[in-house]
């Protein structure tokens, strides 16, 4: 099942994909709630009766998508997480998985425009799977960790290398306005089968620049779900990306940056597609 986050004639709701249709959700089933967070929080019987639903659809064509988890509770992410990728950035492996935050604000639709910040000439790409938690969860073994995933989704951690240097945290980096696209939308487990056997690509302008396979994970997403749920308690709707391949921009030769014009396309294999293009940041966002 393909779960989306669409906007139609002005509403924002939820709904499933099937085919080149959207099964709107809010019509079909309208006492589920139309918040994808709430919505995986009412768990199994939700689930079961969005797979079941019949109604009213719409063509794919005719609606906007949205980041399938419009605000995430939290949106983590790993870094140095294929080996390929920490010998490009001349960096030792990782003994414990390095995780990090974006704040829930950088999230976009799979289409929308990616500001170049006026505060960084540094803009970067990430190709990334990601997944989002479908259940409130604490203490979580590996071997129980796809107990408590909802689904799988194509992430660009977009990175603004000088900010992110500043401290160890990256969070100033990996967390500007726009900087988290996230979509097309939610592929559930019993769809998407193995996670980590899925190919990945990232295009900038047409040009192939990341090319992998998730089974290339240092940390996979069960390892990731381990360590995270020892911490701190996983909510529904709460999104990691699991880390990103060689072929970044800061790790060419020479060096290449995102530039207003430019245009990202993260393909994953068994998911879909997210394309977003650069744009300079407007002049018009807000400030005091």
């Amino acid at each position: 099942m393909k779960l989306v986050t669409f906007t139609h004639e002005g509403s924002t709701r939820i709904g499933v994909v099937e085919g080149e249709e959207v099964v709107d959700l809010a019509a079909a089933v309208p006492d589920l709630p139309q918040e994808m967070s709430a919505f995986l929080a009412e768990g199994a019987r939700a689930l079961e009766q969005a797979r079941n639903a019949s109604g009213p659809r719409l063509s794919l064509a005719s609606v906007k998508l949205e980041a399938p988890v419009l605000r995430p509770p939290k949106f983590l992410a790993i870094g140095l997480n294929y080996a390929d990728h920490v010998a490009e950035s001349g960096l030792e492996k990782p003994k414990h998985p390095v995780f990090f935050n974006k704040q829930s604000t950088c999230v976009t639709g799979p289409y929308d425009p990616i500001h170049s910040p006026r505060a960084s000439q540094a803009l970067d790409y990430e190709g990334e799977l990601a997944f989002v938690i479908g259940r409130r969860s604490r203490h979580v073994p590996k071997e129980r960790a796809h107990e408590v995933i909802a689904g799988y989704l194509v992430c660009n951690d977009v990175s603004t290398r000088d900010w992110q240097f500043r401290a160890q945290t990256m969070t100033l980096g990996k967390s500007f306005d726009t900087h988290g696209p996230l979509g097309p939308w939610i592929v559930t487990p019993d769809e998407l089968g193995d996670p980590h056997s899925l190919g990945l690509r990232t295009w900038v302008n047409g040009e192939l620049r990341q090319e992998s396979n998730t089974k290339h994970l240092i940390y996979d997403c069960f390892d990731q779900i381990e360590t995270l749920s020892t911490v701190c308690t996983l909510e529904p709707g709460d999104v990691i990306s699991t880390g990103t391949p060689a072929g970044v921009g800061m790790a060419m030769e020479p060096r290449s940056r995102l530039e207003p014009g430019d245009v990202i396309r993260i393909e994953i294999e068994r998911i879909g597609w997210i394309e977003n293009p650069v744009v300079e940041e407007p002049a018009d966002t807000p400030r005091i």
